[in-house]
């Protein structure tokens, strides 16, 4: 390794030494200089001219604002050794002498955004949400960073993160496969649509209390949903939620529920979580039958949900009960389901039209686990099983449901610590999160 490294650096000085012979100082003009130990007088602007960054760049640190300074009008060009026989050199210098830079204004409002600035989902931009009452917006993007009501893996809290950062190349443009062939939705940039979308940061969630963090969580919800919208004036926003374990859904499901009365929910997970709580966790203490497996057992025990419109996709976790009792429970529940091996039997299209024929027309709610993609391409989730969708299945199918009347979604699962070093699963988190988008603003595309 040492020697791998003296290699390099002897390299590194050779070839430093080699393209400083190519150059010739760009002027003979002095304006200060230092003295060494021998007194001789030493020319710093000349050195400094005399770098190649500097011939290639000029002063960098000149100010812009549409005036040229008098160092950008005697910006140096590069001259090249006149025993200089390398044509392809010659010809690299020759073009960065007919091509100066150019720099735009110090306003950077068309600069790139993409890593810049504070990092919001798809550079919406950040609203002081619950201290502003009177602000309108159409659809709020919100984090819930919840996770101490899961039952395996521990690290959703750090999911709204994760999937803001996954979001970073979103934000503008038209997609050319959002929707099936002939959709508005290929005619849809949602972040430009009318449609005020906003990212209100993270509700505050205590890690040591559950009961004290989901009643935040729902006074943090039903305080979005208090606000007015632009669009549609007679509706509060639409919230989309970041989470967080599975169980933020049971608070934004009871804030809708005070809006819209009773929804249907469309659940893409590879768990049932309608599991009766007395299954799981319930039989340790009362507090601990609320969990990321049992909230939708409890949404329909307090009414949120409409009764036999909701819908599974992507189900593959095993049973936990005794024969088919957690299927007899999920039935009593008003769930059907499409379980993940299903979509090798029937087309994209039949699955879409069965979700879309069970919901009917009603308010929707979408909730998506991330563990509903195989791990394959979504390592980073809390209980992981084999056998899932991939990605381009669950937007497939989601963008087949424009036309649902889609009141609220959420992202939950999704554990960053366990991702890849190249955030396949945020990225595909967010992904989801702009499919949903989609559907929430495809109305304003015209016929």
């Amino acid at each position: 390794m040492i020697a791998n490294n003296i290699a390099y650096i002897t390299a590194l000085f050779s070839y430093l030494l080699i393209a400083h012979s190519h150059f010739v100082p760009a002027t003979n003009q002095k304006s200060s200089s230092f003295q060494i130990e021998n007194d001789a007088p030493v020319d710093v602007e000349l050195l400094q001219q005399d770098s190649l960054m500097y011939q290639l760049y000029g002063d960098l640190l000149q100010s812009r604002n549409g005036e040229e300074s008098e160092v950008a009008a005697a910006r140096p060009l590069i001259k090249v050794h006149p025993e200089e026989t390398d044509e392809e050199f010659r010809g690299m210098c020759s073009f960065y002498n007919d091509h100066e830079n150019e720099y735009p204004e110090d306003d950077f409002e068309d600069d790139l955004l993409q890593f810049t600035g504070i990092v919001s989902f798809a550079h919406t931009p950040i609203a002081q949400c619950f201290r502003n009452t009177s602000l309108e917006m159409d659809i709020a993007i919100v984090g819930a960073p919840f996770d101490t009501s899961v039952s395996y893996r521990p690290g959703a809290r750090f999911g709204p993160n994760g999937i803001r950062q996954g979001s970073r190349r979103l934000g503008n443009g038209i997609s050319p496969v959002r929707g099936f062939p002939g959709s508005k939705l290929r005619k849809l940039d949602p972040y430009h649509s009318g449609y005020k979308i906003v990212d209100c940061g993270d509700i505050p969630m205590t890690p040591f209390d559950n009961k004290l963090a989901l009643n935040q969580l729902y006074r943090g919800q039903r305080a979005l949903h208090n606000h007015s919208s632009l669009v549609h004036k007679e509706q509060p926003p639409k919230l989309i939620t970041l989470g967080g374990d599975h169980t933020i859904t049971l608070m934004a499901l009871r804030s809708a529920y005070e809006h819209y009365g009773k929804v249907s929910v469309i659940h893409f997970d590879s768990h049932l979580d309608t599991w009766d709580p007395k299954v799981l966790g319930g039989n340790i203490s009362k507090r601990a039958g609320l969990n990321h497996g049992t909230f939708l057992h409890f949404a329909h025990e307090n009414g949120y949900l409409q009764d036999d419109k909701n819908i599974h996709v992507g189900i593959r976790a095993p049973y936990i009960a005794p024969g088919f009792y957690d299927e007899d429970h999920d039935y009593e529940c008003g769930f059907e389901k499409i379980v993940a091996r299903d979509l090798d039997i029937i087309s994209l299209k039949e699955v879409v039209s069965a979700i879309k024929k069970r919901v009917g027309d009603g308010p929707v709610y979408i909730s998506v686990d991330i563990d509903v993609v195989d791990l394959a391409s979504a390592p980073g989730t809390g209980t992981p099983e084999t056998g899932g969708l991939t990605s381009r299945e669950l937007l497939t199918i989601l963008d087949g449901l424009e036309g649902l009347n889609i009141i609220g979604a959420d992202i939950v699962e999704v554990l960053p610590a366990f991702d890849t070093n190249g955030d396949i699963t945020t990225i595909i988190a967010a992904q989801v999160v702009d499919s949903i988008l989609g559907l929430m603003t495809v109305d304003s595309v015209e016929n």
